[in-house]
């Protein structure tokens, strides 16, 4: 019978995170990431499912990397559950409600 050894190599690699420096989408921009229709968006707008500052449609709408987030999320919650167009500002803002709660229950458990 003979003996062998293993012999493991590990090697260190260090790295850097850059956060996101701020991209911005047009309106087609973010329709197009999300792979909606801009019409479909644009009514998203006036929902306020993408937030408040959105609802007034005369302003142009310019969209950062957490409303193409949030705006992929209503999406998946539209295509995956079968959330229909008016039901949806009625479950996001339950959902954001939770947060909400969710956020003041651990800074009132964490003094």
């Amino acid at each position: 019978m003979s003996d062998f050894v293993i012999v493991e190599e590990h090697t260190l690699t260090s790295f850097e995170i850059v956060p996101s420096v701020g991209q911005t989408y047009t309106l087609d921009e973010a329709a197009a990431q999300a792979d909606v229709y801009p019409d479909l968006l644009r009514y998203y707008c006036r929902a306020g499912l993408l937030g408040a500052e959105r609802v007034k449609s005369e302003q142009v709408l310019i969209f950062d990397d957490e409303a193409l987030y949030e705006l992929r999320r209503i999406e998946h919650y539209r295509r995956h559950h079968g959330v229909n167009l008016r039901a949806l500002p009625l479950v996001f803002g339950l959902l954001r409600e939770i947060e909400s709660l969710r956020a003041e229950l651990r800074f009132l458990r964490n003094p």
